[in-house]
């Protein structure tokens, strides 16, 4: 009870927005619109004024940097040999747009219609295509499929490579055709990815929905503030418990708490809470004050498995780079015309193909880049070769998210169960295949590639997954943890509101029932533009 009392009581808004990210920037933005309401947005993390935020190959100094990235890690993970692997959150204004690839994906009209047959109303792709185009402000204009004007930059990439060129012929001889847009329903094809930057600079949802409105009189944005819990009264949530600059504090919600703190984050608040699964806040000593089973359950995120081959007759970036003159002229090309290799994202070129042809669409994308290490953030080998990530769209694999204890410090338990499935070990040999098809074709011959990852030795379906479990890696897709949808596992209905509690939403990539087919980023965005239409419609009631 002293400990309650001592907390800083900041006051009570309408809404309070419960993560500064892809979604909470959104969510500011649009509900703030209204003057006659007031809005708080939280962050745990600090401001986005880092430089290597702003240049795109910055990506590099950001992920795994305390400054800007949460640092988690997963357990160890039967399906990856034994391997945990790195978990970048993005801990900054922006959110995880601040530290990602940059990927202007939206993923497939099947993804949405999926979600419509799971008894979610008002998700199928055509309900949803509109909240895209809301936010787009695509460089190559509008059109029935595409918007311009809104606060979220998509421009081409300001750089090719010979090796890359090559992929895509090579992808076109293997039955793969090219494509120049892979965000109208359809993503089959190869193609260079569009990305969100403005001319050189990465493009944050911070930037383009948060900025704009930071002195609007109806809406408080604070950094450094960790929720700990969500209070709960009358069988409605009532307000938030925080730490504000490490100190204690409280804050009241008249009208909602929305959590958009990501699929990690939400659903360890609700935890702690004692919102969840029964027996899991039991074992932690938490009261149980809202059984919810599926809480932090159903994780999902896509796998890529790296392979990697040497080549000749071409430069890539790896002798580039490991070169000081290299170095020198890629940092002058950036200050002087901000194009060159430091505009460059993770990925340059994708390709949406389909593991065997049996398959609706496209389960498998891939990431290829003119360059190779051992893992992101490491130097680049010092031969030239290019990367053919691949990762299976649709994995079967569900993994779960967990609070470590009460303590709001503790890193959670995060649990993705790669390749737990045997289908997403059979379609994982299966992609590696694919990409030895697509290497051996006549567009790449005159670069002679040569197998360097997983090797030409690795041949048996079984040999292969486990090889996937050596070289595989996430790409920062996690989802699912506080799914949409009417069954025993759901967590919120079709309007994102929890299951059975008042006064509070969840607003994130925790609420998809099953992954998109494609990066996340962009679905996230649009998750939240729809939720604010949702919100603002209830209040009118």
């Amino acid at each position: 009870m002293a400990a309650a009392m001592a907390r800083k009581d900041l006051g009570s808004f309408d809404y309070v927005i419960v993560g500064a990210g892809s979604a909470g920037c959104v969510l500011a933005n649009r509900l703030s619109a209204d003057p006659k309401v007031s809005v708080l947005l939280l962050e745990a993390g600090g401001r986005d004024s880092y430089i290597w935020i702003h240049i795109p190959v910055g990506y590099l100094f950001t992920m795994g940097n305390p400054r800007t990235d949460w640092c988690f890690r997963t357990e160890s993970e039967p399906g990856l040999n034994g391997r945990a692997l790195g978990y970048p959150r993005g801990k900054v204004l922006g959110g995880c747009s601040a530290i990602n690839g940059m990927i202007y994906m939206r993923g497939q009209a099947r993804d949405y219609d999926q979600w419509r047959q799971l008894g979610n109303l008002g998700w199928a792709w055509d309900d949803v295509l509109p909240y895209f185009k809301r936010s787009e402000d695509n460089v190559r204009g509008a059109d029935a499929e595409h918007g311009s004007g809104g606060e979220w930059r998509v421009e081409e990439m300001r750089l090719s490579w010979e090796i890359l060129d090559g992929f895509i012929a090579a992808a076109e001889e293997a039955g793969i055709p090219r494509s120049d847009d892979f965000n109208r329903g359809d993503n089959e094809g190869v193609g260079y990815f569009q990305v969100n930057q403005r001319r050189g600079v990465r493009w944050t949802t911070a930037k383009g929905f948060l900025r704009p409105v930071r002195d609007r009189p109806n809406l408080t944005v604070l950094t450094e503030a960790e929720v700990e819990r969500v209070t709960l009264a009358a069988g409605r949530v009532e307000g938030l418990e925080l730490r504000h600059k490490g100190a204690p504090a409280k804050v009241a919600a008249a009208g909602e708490v929305i959590l958009a703190a990501g699929a990690v984050a939400s659903p360890v608040i609700l935890q702690r809470s004692g919102i969840g699964p029964g027996a899991l806040l039991q074992e932690h000593g938490i009261a149980v004050r809202h059984a919810l089973p599926g809480v932090g359950e159903n994780l999902q995120d896509h796998l890529q498995i790296r392979t990697v081959f040497k080549v000749k007759n071409t430069r890539t970036l790896n002798r580039r780079a490991n070169s000081l003159l290299g170095r020198v002229g890629m940092g002058l090309a950036y200050v002087l015309f901000k194009r060159g290799p430091l505009t460059m994202a993770p990925s340059q070129l994708g390709c949406f193909a389909k593991s065997d042809p049996s398959r609706e669409t496209p389960n498998l994308e891939y990431h290829v880049q003119p360059l190779s290490c051992d893992k992101l953030g490491e130097p680049l080998h010092p031969f030239e070769a290019f990367t053919a990530s691949v990762c299976n769209l649709r994995p079967e694999s569900r993994g779960f998210i967990r609070l470590r204890g009460p303590d709001p410090a503790a890193a959670p338990i995060i649990k993705p169960n790669y390749l737990q499935a045997e289908a997403d070990r059979l379609v994982a040999a299966e992609a590696v295949r694919l990409t030895r098809r697509i290497c051996a074709a006549r567009a790449l011959a005159r670069f002679e590639p040569e197998e360097f990852l997983p090797g030409p030795a690795v041949q048996s379906d079984e040999d292969l997954a486990k090889a996937a479990g050596d070289i595989g890696t996430t790409i920062f897709h996690p989802v699912g943890t506080c799914k949409m949808g009417a069954d025993e596992g759901a967590v919120v209905d079709e309007r994102l509101r929890l299951r059975g509690l008042g006064g509070l939403r969840v607003v994130d990539a925790s609420i998809m029932p099953t992954i998109t087919s494609g990066n996340t980023n962009a679905p996230v965005i649009m998750i939240a533009e729809k939720a604010a239409d949702m919100i603002r419609d209830d209040r009118r009631g």
